[in-house]
């Protein structure tokens, strides 16, 4: 398996997903969405631009910390990393939300 998409509801009822690599880590969260089929839209909204590097907003935080933000053709965020101690860390992520982003595998957990 490459990876796999989580969809989960937030304590305010609302919904979003994370992506998941193979080895079960969290590569990035999407935003909050009022109704499942939204989030279902932006998963398919991950899984078409993924595999554009130009679509990766590569990132530093005030802290220091490294991340990125997934940008669907619009220039919406889609979804947001994790942060990384280092570019490379962040790097490696966009690597693997790249090879896992295509899968068509959703695990609806509410």
């Amino acid at each position: 398996m490459i990876g796999w998409y989580e969809m989960s509801r937030s304590t305010d009822d609302q919904w979003y997903f994370v992506l998941k690599s193979a080895d079960e880590e969290t590569i990035l969260r999407s935003e909050l969405y009022r109704a499942s089929d939204s989030a279902r839209n932006g998963i398919a909204s991950v899984q078409a631009n993924c595999a554009d590097d130009t679509r990766y907003d590569r990132k530093e935080a005030s802290n220091g910390k490294h991340y990125f933000n997934l940008k669907a053709v619009n220039h919406q965020v889609i979804g947001t990393s994790l942060m990384h101690d280092t570019p490379a860390l962040r790097d490696g992520a966009i690597e693997s939300a790249k090879s896992s982003g295509v899968s068509t595998v959703v695990k609806d957990l509410t």
